[in-house]
């Protein structure tokens, strides 16, 4: 449901009618919004896996383009318009932005700075009416998982680049959908992998050891581990019964071909009928 705004050609219209130049500014300024007008330190920072330079070419330049209020509008009006396009008459939609309102409500939200201000202005402006409230509530899901999942890479000691190169040798998603779509040069990711080597992360070939599927392992476990407060607020029955509302939603998306697979977020393929 959240992925859907990378992806839709209503989004990238979007941010063209606000006056952005470009998708990547598009991006990052849409991702950004609701901390305000943030620069390109502090978005690089809670991104995390771009390359600075990436960042810098977006913002803070886009701010002079669109004030985050009016970006926020346009991309939540796209989204509106994605989703309707792809749900359709979806029975489940109601019942899935309830509990997924309840699941993020209220969250606690310290030292998760994207989720922070996504939960704030879901809070104090965000939309009402489905489907975009639905959307609402899982950016708030999916950027608190992120930044507890940047959380967990940051105290295994890896960076942006590194976190990638171990996900391309993992097999998770490919170093082609990767590198290119996050602005690491081949030389960012050689010295990347070499750093890797010299911590007995990845062997000769870039294949990853032992020591590095434990690790990649022990990351995605702690990520998981960090994410479990909204399934806690809803409870075993609630969070059953909020999978149960999403996985046929999720299924339109994906039959509607709204998002590319493999794709550089990493998001597999929904699975079941629609």
């Amino acid at each position: 449901m959240h992925a859907v705004v990378y992806f839709a050609p209503e989004t990238a219209q979007a941010a063209r009618d606000a006056g952005l130049k470009g998708f990547w500014m598009g991006y990052f300024a849409g991702r950004a919004a609701p901390m305000g007008a943030v620069g390109a330190a502090a978005v690089t920072a809670a991104f995390f896996n771009f390359h600075p330079a990436m960042v810098r070419r977006a913002i803070p330049d886009a701010w002079t383009f669109a004030a985050p209020d009016a970006v926020l509008r346009t991309r939540v009006a796209a989204v509106s318009r994605a989703l309707d396009r792809l749900l359709g008459g979806q029975d489940g939609v109601p019942e899935a932005v309830r509990l997924a309102a309840r699941a993020v409500d209220g969250l606690d939200c310290a030292g998760r700075p994207l989720a922070a201000a996504w939960s704030a202005w879901v809070r104090d402006a965000g939309p009402s009416e489905p489907p975009a409230a639905l959307w609402a509530a899982c950016t708030v899901l999916r950027e608190h998982r992120g930044d507890g999942h940047v959380a967990a890479l940051v105290d295994a000691e890896l960076d942006g680049c590194q976190a990638h190169v171990l996900a391309a040798a993992s097999g998770a998603t490919p170093r082609e959908s990767l590198q290119p779509h996050r602005g690491w040069t081949d030389e960012d990711w050689e010295a990347a992998e070499d750093a890797l080597r010299g911590r007995g992360l990845l062997d000769g070939a870039g294949a990853l050891t032992e020591a590095g599927r434990a690790l990649r392992e022990r990351v995605e476990a702690r990520t998981d581990e960090l994410a479990t407060a909204p399934l806690a607020a809803l409870g075993t029955d609630g969070a059953e019964r909020l999978v149960a509302a999403l996985r046929p939603l999720a299924a339109a998306v994906r039959d509607g071909d709204a998002i590319p697979f493999p794709n550089p977020m990493g998001l597999p393929r929904p699975e079941g009928p629609s």
